[in-house]
């Protein structure tokens, strides 16, 4: 069985010997003379990621784990895209850094491909043309691990999370022998979890304090002393769970209210206290534990971009979102719970081992470096338009602007906030071009005109304030594709009969899915029929007829009525049906019960003829239960008169 080090007492004898592992600083072979990078050391049978820079995994299970997170998918993206693939400390640091009003867009929806984290990421990185320098293609890969040699066959690996986050790589192994001195009280750590409305906290001691003794054997007395304390204890600990996610969709009820408005049910009003009250109890178990956490070496904190805030920006706070001891855990982890705590604990602190000669790891690096994809040559002369080309297009103030009144027109027409869109549009309708203007391609919106963005999103008095009092355009197409200015052109000049639901003929009567939508713009036809050409470009069928359509209701009211007459009269014949019939299995017991005629010459036996087993045949078991008591009866009035005369 292999030796097992902790992190924070290695055996001197072992750090005296410890060199870094660095490619860097050896003679790389010729055929990839300009791209080298490390790999860590690894045993045989061991699976790595070819693309977060040779992350290693002890199973299937922890390799399917990093595919399925942010870190691996938001380097696939970029590598996509050309860029280089990051560490999991700088996707860390990327993930901090952006806005908290991110959350307010993040998907609910678990099967979704991407979070909104990896989105916003990806899209703030541009495509550049720019070649690495030589220093870039020689600069070694960070990897959660770094690695260290002790000649002549041990390596050891310990996560750079431990380290500083601002100390260089030559200066780890200094680090690491720093690490090994004993503290006055121990070092403690601090780790928290959440993730599904499950939380989990602990406080921990990584290290035992300086004053406890090392020895258990005394060479003075030669008796032994009592068996030291283990390197890592649970000092504190605490778990709750709240019901925050629906069963198999994912997603915190927040976030899908941010996203899809307000949800009206039971089970989303049951989920948002359980929000409430996961981040009252979170809060307050850290001001329990604050002077704890004062005293912690490092911090770690799993949890999305959305539950971040609840450890982070409140009044009061514990922990600040700057504070250099926040760690983020290098390593998929699973439901936050108390084993899942201590076997990162166990993770973080146990020192990674392989144990391979010189010769071993001289051909392993060979065969990396082989593996290693060559460098594109970059072409002597380039041409002065590639660099204008690639260089990214800088917005103004004022199409800064435009573009944030256009998003919030567009957000507003959709969750249909009627009092907020009439005074946005009193003050900008002008500048944004009118009611019918063509919204622009960049918004990535499919639709023409405002009034069809309304209509598709099913707002009513949006619908109705665009048609009646901004006489918004109801005869504009629905674009086929993104070109809006060909459909608009073919809407002013095509005179053909509409064709319902073909393509770019729809206008905004046929993207109506609600029957009140449709009768708004009936009603507008009825009303100003002169305004637009309804029946023809405008695709609608008929006016709105008042008395018809309540002729339409009255009749569905006398058809619900007739059913339900005809429910009733068929529930009255069905009970009866069942009464009759009740009628007649009690004739039939009561035929069964009453007692034969018996021949009085023949001898008579103590508990009813011969026959009373025939007699009890079809009956339910409470009638069978009553023959029984009055045979019993008759028997013992019997034998009472036997004795009397007697």
């Amino acid at each position: 069985m292999a030796q097992r080090y902790h992190v924070f007492s290695l055996p001197p004898e072992l750090l005296e010997t410890l060199i870094p592992r660095n490619l860097i600083s050896q003679p790389p072979p010729p055929e990839v003379s300009t791209l080298i990078q490390t790999a860590p050391p690894v045993s045989d049978n061991a699976r790595a990621c070819n693309i977060c820079f040779g992350a290693t995994f002890a199973d299937v299970t922890e390799q399917r784990s990093h595919f399925r997170s942010d870190w691996h998918r938001y380097n696939v993206k970029i590598r996509l895209r050309g860029g280089s693939p990051v560490t999991e400390l700088a996707f860390a640091q990327l993930v901090d850094g952006l806005e908290d009003s991110l959350s307010g867009s993040a998907s609910s929806d678990e099967s979704s491909d991407d979070s909104d984290a990896v989105k916003v990421l990806v899209n703030k990185i541009k495509r550049t043309s720019r070649s690495p320098s030589l220093s870039e293609e020689r600069q070694t890969p960070l990897t959660a691990l770094t690695w260290f040699h002790s000649p002549p066959s041990i390596q050891i690996g310990v996560y750079r999370m431990l380290f500083p986050i601002d100390t260089p790589a030559p200066s780890y192994l200094a680090e690491l022998k720093s690490i090994q001195e004993r503290v006055e009280g121990g070092r403690k750590w601090a780790m928290f979890m959440v993730a599904g409305g499950h939380f989990a906290g602990a406080i921990v001691e990584v290290s035992r304090p300086a004053e406890d003794q090392d020895s258990t054997f005394s060479a003075k007395t030669k008796k032994k002393l009592p068996k030291p304390k283990p390197e890592t204890s649970i000092l504190k600990h605490k778990t709750f769970h709240r019901y925050t996610t629906r069963r198999k969709q994912g997603g915190s009820q927040s976030v899908n209210d941010n996203s899809k408005g307000a949800a009206i049910s039971a089970g989303a009003m049951l989920r948002r206290y359980g929000e409430q009250a996961l981040r009252d109890d979170i809060r307050n178990l850290l001001l329990d534990w604050a002077d704890d956490i004062q005293d912690c070496e490092r911090i770690w904190l799993r949890a999305s971009v959305s539950n971040r805030r609840i450890f982070f920006d409140y009044e009061n706070c514990v922990i600040n979102k700057g504070d250099d001891r926040l760690r983020t855990f290098p390593f998929p982890t699973r439901r936050p719970t108390q084993s899942e705590l201590v076997r990162c604990l166990l993770e973080l602190t146990q020192v990674k081992t392989s144990h391979l000669t010189e010769e071993a790891l001289r051909a392993q690096d060979e065969a990396f470096l082989a593996s290693l994809p060559k460098p594109k040559a970059t072409p002597s002369v380039v041409p002065a338009a590639v660099p204008e080309k690639a260089k990214p297009q800088r917005l103004t103030k004022e199409e800064e602007a435009y573009r944030e009144k256009w998003s919030r027109l567009l957000d507003m027409i959709s969750k249909g906030r009627s009092e907020p869109l009439k005074s946005f549009w009193e003050r900008e309708g002008a500048s944004l071009g009118g009611v019918d203007a063509l919204i622009p391609e960049w918004t990535g919106d499919r639709h023409a005109s405002l009034l069809q963005v309304a209509v598709q999103s099913g707002q009513e008095d949006v619908t109705r304030w665009l048609l009646y009092e901004l006489h918004a355009d109801p005869t504009i197409l629905v674009p086929s594709s993104g070109v809006h200015q060909e459909a608009a052109n073919e809407s002013d000049t095509s005179n053909a009969p509409p064709l319902q639901g073909a393509g770019s003929r729809r206008t905004a009567y046929d993207l109506a899915r609600a029957r009140a939508v449709r009768d708004i713009f009936r009603q507008c036809a009825g009303d100003h029929p002169d305004w637009w050409d309804w029946f023809g470009a405008a695709h609608v069928p008929s006016t709105f007829n008042k008395e018809r359509e309540e002729a339409r209701d009255e009749k569905k009211k006398q058809r619900k009525k007739g059913l339900k007459e005809k429910m009733r009269e068929r529930e009255a014949r069905e009970r009866e049906r069942e009464s009759k019939q009740s009628d007649i299995d009690d004739e039939q017991v009561e035929a069964k019960s009453e007692p034969r005629p018996q021949d009085p010459t023949a001898p008579r036996k103590l508990g009813g003829s011969s026959g009373a087993v025939d007699g009890v045949v079809g009956l339910t078991a409470e009638l069978r239960a009553k023959v029984e008591r009055e045979r019993r009866a008759r028997a013992a009035e019997a034998r009472l008169k036997i004795l009397t005369g007697a």
